[in-house]
């Protein structure tokens, strides 16, 4: 396929690159990349080789143009035909999506994650999504499960939604005993709510098939699981379709031994989240919930190139629901599209219908009222990148 045109035809707006100073990408790869390297040489006792693996990472990021992968690589052919345009030029140079992709796959490279060895398949970010499975206010969080039942139907689908897309930026618990919220916070942060959409087009599709394509572990999984717990319960969907990270990527996203960590959390806890954790668990063993890590995941393109396989598996459910900012750029395009532009024209070449859940971190948004923008942008602050505004889009 001629991937040059195709990015042609599906765009005319401008890739984000990392060059622009103080820009959210200009940060991500002059500082927080660097940071990183830092806090995965402390995550565990790395030995030597992997230690002067971490410096050369760290010097090609910071000084360096970009370099090849080990000969070695299992990988290497894939990269390399991936790699054709960009090898050899400044980092900040080239779009931002591929350069923060081939980081996550070189940082792995690094620690020896793939080769052959005693420190093959350990995941480097694991002590963080640790940290926030173990923390102990997650069990009041938890606790607030038991309150699902005195919700109204509605109430209780409008919070396990928002839950699911503010993930860790407001607990589990402040949704759940505070159902008003979900009212004052779609006036207020909720920018785009088509959250009613999505639930008439289950209500009226049988038998329906979910796809929910995750973004991070620990405190943001959780919340999804309970999202899809309510959708079997409900009968909203009959099926549905997990799909995580085949290897750690972007420090938290989830893989399917986050998955299980984060099962087994809920089953360590106590009244309705532990029933919850009961269930998911059985669905996963009697098929009704499906587990998907597909390589494209891992990939350093946006969702115009999915691969056949999954583009069936997209088409055949009856929606698919994209969590996070990362699933939210990749289905846009990782470009300066403006914040005005239509979500379901962009969203066209996907294969079925698709919602999305997502926190504004990124400076990709899409299918705003000219009228919203203005309102934003009149407040002076960064609400394109700074986690305060979500919306729920769909193209249905």
């Amino acid at each position: 396929m001629d991937y040059a045109a195709l990015d042609t035809a599906v765009s005319s707006a401008e890739p984000i690159l990392s060059n622009v100073p103080q820009s959210v990408s200009w940060d991500v790869l002059h500082q927080r990349h660097p940071a990183l390297i830092q806090q995965v040489r402390g995550s565990h006792p790395y030995p030597p080789e992997y230690q002067r693996a971490l410096d050369q990472l760290f010097e090609e990021i910071t000084a360096g143009p970009i370099e090849p992968l080990r000969e070695d690589a299992p990988d290497r052919p894939q990269w390399d035909a991936w790699s054709r345009d960009y090898l050899g030029q400044p980092w900040p140079d080239v779009p931002f999506l591929w350069a923060e992709s081939y980081f996550y796959r070189k940082l792995l490279e690094a620690v020896g994650y793939f080769r052959p060895g005693p420190w093959q398949g350990i995941d480097p970010f694991a002590p963080q999504k640790s940290e926030e499975l173990t923390d102990p206010a997650l069990e009041v969080e938890l606790a607030a499960l038991d309150d699902l039942a005195d919700l109204a139907p509605g109430e209780r689908s409008a919070a396990l939604v928002q839950a699911a897309v503010w993930g860790n930026r407001a607990d589990l618990g402040f949704r759940l005993s505070d159902p008003g919220s979900v009212h004052r916070t779609r006036s207020a942060d909720l920018i785009v709510d088509d959250s009613e959409r999505l639930w008439h087009l289950l209500e009226s599709s049988a038998p329906t098939s979910v796809c929910l394509v995750a973004d991070n572990a620990g405190r943001e999984l959780l919340p999804d699981l309970v999202l899809i717990d309510h959708l079997l319960g409900t009968g909203l969907a009959h099926h549905v379709e997990l799909h995580l990270k085949p290897h750690p990527y972007y420090v938290s996203d989830a893989t399917t031994m986050d998955l299980v960590a984060a099962l087994r959390r809920l089953l360590g806890a106590r009244g309705a989240a532990h029933h919850i954790g009961q269930r998911l668990w059985q669905a996963i063993v009697d098929g009704r919930v499906a587990v998907a890590a597909h390589p494209f995941y891992c990939a350093p393109w946006s969702y115009h190139r999915l691969p056949t396989d999954l583009a069936h598996r997209f088409a055949q459910a009856t929606a698919t629901i994209m969590k996070g900012d990362l699933n939210y750029r990749r289905l846009m395009g990782d470009r300066y599209w403006p914040a005005t532009t239509s979500f379901a024209a962009l969203t066209a070449y996907f294969p079925g219908p698709v919602a999305t859940l997502r926190t504004l971190k990124s400076d990709v948004v899409v299918g705003l009222a000219e009228s919203t923008v203005d309102e934003l942008d009149a407040t002076g602050h960064a609400w394109r990148v700074s986690g305060t505004h979500a919306l729920i889009q769909t193209r249905l």
